[in-house]
């Protein structure tokens, strides 16, 4: 049992379900992408933002499950709006297929979601030979992101709609190296530390964040991003780790001591 469920104040707390936070929302004629979204928090997040009537462009490596996890939101939500297009955030060349693919679709981009990742991974080298977390969790994103974002402003602009950019990160940031983000250390395996990698990556995604913050607030754009920590639960963002590819009732990270709280957090 989870021992913080005291509600904050947005009236939610973490055993509140998706459905329960977007209950009452009316999401139709809004378009989101949401990456890694075969398994995991990305399917939910795209089930339930079908519910609401979005239209959902999964972004996805596992092609396979991804149809699955569509079919499984179709039998249970006839009406959905709901998509799949290959996306490995490995491969720089991938993204800029998605990205011109979608963009060449002329469909709105209300919503991105940039939910995949890997953790705690064993070094190794992605497509263009950046090391493999810090290019998936981050370098791919980072992408996207960039070449989805006058498709954005876009939308922004004639639906008279503010846009949302939601990068998915973990309070694992506190995790990363001592002096930060390793730019001259990136592939350096005799440094390398799993877990601080990760912790690496996962900071990069909130300075992202932070940054395209205030870069719409300066240009007066009406487009909002957030990173966040999703809590601690079992998907296969842990696939590298055999211990914490068990039970969902195992202590699924480390424990992090986090004054801002003021107790004890779960991360990853």
């Amino acid at each position: 049992m989870w021992p913080f469920r005291g509600k904050g104040a947005s009236g939610f707390s973490s055993s509140s379900t998706a459905e329960e936070v977007t209950h009452g929302i009316d999401g139709s004629g809004l378009t989101a992408i949401v990456t890694g979204a075969s398994s995991g928090i990305g399917a939910e997040t795209a089930r339930v933002l079908a519910l609401r009537g979005v239209h959902v462009i999964m972004g996805v490596i596992d092609m396979t499950n991804a149809e699955n996890v569509k079919e499984s939101i179709l039998k249970e939500i006839p009406i959905a709006k709901i998509d799949v297009m290959k996306l490995d955030l490995s491969s720089m060349a991938s993204v800029q297929n998605f990205a011109s693919e979608f963009n060449s679709s002329n469909l709105p981009l209300n919503i991105l979601i940039n939910n995949a990742g890997i953790c705690a991974a064993p070094f190794l080298l992605s497509k263009d030979n950046i090391e493999l977390q810090f290019a998936v969790n981050y370098i791919g994103h980072f992408l996207l992101t960039y070449l989805l974002l006058d498709t954005m402003k876009k939308t922004t602009q004639e639906s008279k709609k503010q846009g949302r950019i939601v990068n998915v990160s973990s309070a694992g940031h506190r995790l990363a190296y001592r002096e930060g983000i390793l730019f001259d250390k990136i592939n350096d395996q005799s440094s390398y530390n799993n877990w601080l990698a990760y912790g690496q990556s996962k900071l990069a995604n909130i300075l992202h964040s932070n940054e395209l913050a205030r870069r719409f607030k300066e240009d007066g754009i009406d487009i909002i991003a957030n990173s966040l920590h999703p809590g601690a639960t079992t998907t296969n963002i842990y696939i590298h780790n055999r211990f914490l590819t068990g039970s969902s009732n195992n202590m699924l990270c480390s424990i992090a001591s986090t004054s801002e709280w003021n107790q004890r957090q779960v991360f990853c």
